[in-house]
């Protein structure tokens, strides 16, 4: 029997013994303040320039153009707010889908607040927005699109290049931001190629520490800070910067790059295992479109309530999830499902599965095999 089957990785990722080996020695060697001037200071501003250097290497950037934060909300918040902030006099009227990430959806609300009008996108049954869509929204006031790359509930990967070169095409002016913390590592994240002007990352997606994300700005695209202090990272983040966190994050990124296309394939299997599972258990529907990435997946089982099976595998060591952490505590549906069209039993009857390059077959093998028993069970139980 297995102890532990960590099949939420999705919501964070274990930290791999090799990152948290360079964050032991940020934190006990190189520990001095990043703007001292002595010797201790100036080897942990190294470490953060190395690391920024691996992070832009990672996406085929300049290293002037990545920006360390606190996260990947902190990153969505900074290039929303203050995209819409620095560039309103060109416009006040922001695009974005209905599937997008609570970070990135109440920063829009925010904004509404100020003033703005956002258009919020619909999507299709499979989680997908049509690049048509987006650009029939455009206005002549349209100052940012945002759309993320990959859904972190379902796994839909949107077009990201098609609609920033149509959108460049039609207004050079429109500013684009993606939302890559769940794609950053796993899938190609190129910023030039999609005409992206900002995109966000998280390190905790990827092996890295919680606590840590990275912002690309294009050259020449400037967003207004969201706070006050020190000159830190040209002043878009300032404060005293976390060494270790960025060290360990530009680690996990390299770790990750150097064995993408590996872990892409593990990943892929992976899925297409529980994909063969579970149509072996009776009412189980798949969420999502099979072109999905391939460490995300999201079914529903007919008559049984999501947060029961997530506790009754927690019970067998085996951790998943109902959807997105970000509402893991909130008794409102997934907006996600909701927006595919899903009804609210389906929405309740739902769970995430979603894997990292360190789980195997046999973890998913032990993982079908309790969802079926205790799906078994519980049916039965409420038959009598």
């Amino acid at each position: 029997m297995l102890s532990e089957v960590y099949l939420d990785n999705s919501a964070t990722t274990v930290v791999i013994p090799e990152v948290a080996a360079a964050m032991q020695e940020a934190l006990t060697k190189n520990y001095g303040n990043p703007s001292s001037l002595h010797r201790k200071g100036l080897d942990a501003e190294r470490a953060i320039t190395a690391s920024r250097r691996i992070m832009a290497k990672a996406c085929f950037v300049k290293e002037e153009e990545i920006f360390f934060t606190s996260g990947g909300t902190e990153a969505n918040n900074v290039a929303i707010k203050g995209v819409a902030r620095r560039y309103r006099r060109r416009g006040t009227h922001l695009i974005t889908t209905k599937i997008e990430h609570p970070s990135v959806l109440y920063a829009f609300r925010a904004l509404q607040k100020e003033g703005f009008t956002v258009t919020y996108l619909e999507v299709n049954r499979d989680g997908l927005v049509r690049t048509e869509d987006v650009m029939d929204a455009v206005q002549d006031d349209t100052v940012l699109v945002s759309v993320m790359h990959v859904n972190n509930e379902v796994g839909t990967i949107q077009p990201i290049e098609q609609i920033g070169k149509q959108l460049k095409s039609a207004k050079k002016e429109i500013i684009f931001h993606v939302d890559a913390v769940q794609s950053f590592g796993k899938l190609p994240v190129l910023p030039d190629n999609w005409q992206a002007d900002i995109v966000s990352f998280s390190a905790h997606k990827i092996h890295g520490p919680k606590g840590v994300g990275a912002l690309y700005c294009k050259s020449g695209i400037t967003p207004d800070s969201l706070f006050h202090g020190g000159g830190q990272e040209k002043s878009l983040r300032p404060g005293t910067e976390n060494t270790a966190g960025i060290v360990g994050f530009a680690e996990a990124a390299r770790i990750a790059m150097q064995k993408r296309e590996e872990n892409v394939q593990h990943m892929a299997c992976l899925r297409q295992r529980l994909l063969d599972g579970v149509k072996t258990i009776p009412n189980v529907v798949y969420n999502g479109t099979q072109e999905a990435a391939p460490h995300i997946f999201n079914l529903t089982v007919s008559g049984v309530k999501g947060e029961v099976l997530v506790h009754s595998l927690e019970e067998h060591g085996v951790y998943i999830s109902t959807g997105s952490a970000c509402h893991s505590h909130r008794t409102n549906p997934s907006h996600v499902l909701q927006a595919m069209g899903l009804t609210e039993k389906e929405i309740e009857a739902s769970l995430r599965f979603s894997f990292s390059p360190y789980n195997t077959v046999e973890e998913i093998n032990y993982a079908l095999e309790k969802l079926r028993n205790i799906t078994a069970s519980l049916r039965l139980f409420t038959r009598r």
